[in-house]
């Protein structure tokens, strides 16, 4: 098989699988710049290709937000695919080295806290939820 149609589907999948989670899928600077810029709790789901992404992260992001409390936006950018939209979100992550598949959660534009790659990689999908829904519940008002 052709790398480059193996990548492609793999690629496909991966943003179907955020994006059916409920997730806003961000391509542009512009982009960016609108949705996180919104008021209220913004959870941005940095995506990638990696195994993390999609045995730990993806899950952890469909189901950490069936909880009494949640962010008001849910979106995303793709690492390594949009890159400048995924460059422009990074630019409201101050304090955090880049980091993917990686949450950062902001309110009103300004970042509160951030679950990274480090805290992903070698945990289980339910360890990722409960994670999330600490800052959940830090954060975010009563759904």
């Amino acid at each position: 098989m052709d790398f480059n149609i193996f990548m492609n589907d793999v690629v496909s999948k991966a943003r179907e699988e955020i994006t059916q989670a409920g997730y806003t899928e961000l391509t542009t600077p512009e982009g960016v710049d609108q949705a996180l810029n919104k008021e209220g709790t913004t959870l941005v789901m940095i995506n990638s290709v990696c195994g993390c992404a999609g045995g730990i992260a993806r899950p952890a992001a469909a189901h950490a937000i069936h909880y009494d409390k949640r962010p008001d936006h849910l979106v995303t950018v793709f690492a390594g695919q949009d890159r400048e939209a995924t460059d422009r979100a990074r630019e409201y992550f101050e304090g955090y080295p880049p980091s993917s598949p990686s949450f950062a959660l902001l309110k009103d534009g300004k970042i509160q806290t951030m679950v990274e790659r480090h805290d992903i990689e070698g945990f289980e999908p339910m360890e990722v939820i409960g994670k999330l829904q600490r800052s959940f519940e830090e954060y975010c008002e009563e759904v």
